[in-house]
């Protein structure tokens, strides 16, 4: 259960608050009463989540690049935080094929940059690092993957998730198992909501083909992905953050958070189902041109862990997350006021939570 009186007034030091799930989460700990103090490149795109709801009124908003080591550490120290939660990350598979120097030096350097810089520290109490479900050595086959299970990659951005996960339980080990804030790892299913812009994921291609009454091509429309909306792992990072800070060491280990088994559908199933949601103008067909990188066919989550230690569940149903993003680019393109839009979809999962 999240507990407000928790994080009122706690000093939160949140990276990758400009992007998609950064803003989200800015929006809900600005709702819960947290100081945040945010350190990312600058947003993308004015329509995305950080400009399109104002998350700049809630977080301390500084300019930065992971890499910097330097400027990273130096915003850290000035914060003082008592919680840094690492979000920052190159976050899109394609790209890290035509990119893979720059995937590595944002996803593995860029988390030692974080904990390097959080040693030491003499207010912090807990520091959590947002991986992915793809850290895993995914095998194609159709059961979830359990935190115990292998971590590796085949493409640069899974591999370098993979090996952010082998950092974070080297600095634990290594520097934070006699004393010093407990660290934890996430690892979250495909995330989906309002205010995602990026370029190679399904519902942003989605959504922007669907407002231009063009075809959306999809890639492979047989793949299995664990589909949620954005603010159910949202909710899950914060309540084992409240139990890092409570609770310690026993905490201090990796835990995934993916969707109930009903989330847990193709490609081809999201695509038919939003292009319902938004109506005229809303078409897919199958791109198939030879050309596309390796892609793993299956990739499912099994949540065991944090369900029976945490006590987390997802409250957001497939159906209703599909509904919840389909209204939020609705609303935009109305030109409604998306501050109020997106606190009013976090408010309604609140009161559950």
């Amino acid at each position: 259960m999240i507990e407000p009186a928790f994080w009122r007034g706690k000093r939160v030091f949140l990276t990758g608050h400009t992007g998609f799930k950064g803003g989200w989460l800015s929006l809900i700990l600005g709702l819960v009463g947290a100081e945040v103090h945010g350190f990312a490149l600058p947003p993308k795109r004015p329509d995305g989540m950080f400009g399109a709801a104002g998350v700049a009124a809630d977080v301390h908003h500084v300019i930065g690049d992971i890499r910097d080591r330097a400027a990273l550490a130096t915003a850290i120290r000035a914060a003082s935080p008592a919680i840094i939660i690492h979000m920052a990350a190159q976050p899109v598979l394609r790209l890290s094929y035509a990119e893979p120097v720059e995937t590595y030096a944002t996803n593995v350097m860029g988390t030692v940059h974080v904990l390097e810089a959080a040693r030491g520290l003499p207010n912090l109490q807990a520091v959590l690092v947002v991986t992915s479900d793809k850290c895993y050595e995914n095998l194609n086959w159709p059961w979830g993957y359990r935190e115990t299970d292998p971590l590796g990659g085949h493409d640069p951005y899974s591999n370098s998730k993979a090996c952010a996960e082998l950092v974070i339980d080297a600095y634990r080990r290594s520097f934070f198992a006699a004393g010093g804030p407990a660290v934890g790892s996430a690892r979250a299913g495909n995330v989906i909501g309002g205010g995602d812009w990026a370029q190679d994921r399904l519902v942003p291609d989605a959504m922007r083909a669907f407002a231009a009454g063009q075809p959306l091509l999809v890639r492979h429309p047989g793949a299995v992905r664990p589909w949620q909306h954005v603010l159910d792992p949202l909710l899950g990072y914060m309540l084992l953050v409240q139990h890092l800070v409570s609770r310690g060491r026993p905490f201090a280990e990796g835990w995934n958070f993916g969707p109930n088994e009903a989330g847990e559908v193709t490609v081809r199933t999201v695509i038919e189902e939003l292009a319902k949601l938004w109506g005229e103008g809303a078409a897919w067909r199958h791109d198939d041109d030879g050309t596309n990188p390796h892609e793993a066919a299956y990739l499912r989550l099994d949540c065991s862990k944090a369900r029976q230690k945490l006590g987390w569940r997802p409250l957001i149903s497939f159906d209703q997350a599909l509904q919840l993003t389909v209204d939020w680019y609705s609303a935009q393109v109305r030109g409604a006021n998306m501050r109020d839009v997106s606190r009013a979809q976090i408010r309604g999962l609140l009161k559950d939570a």
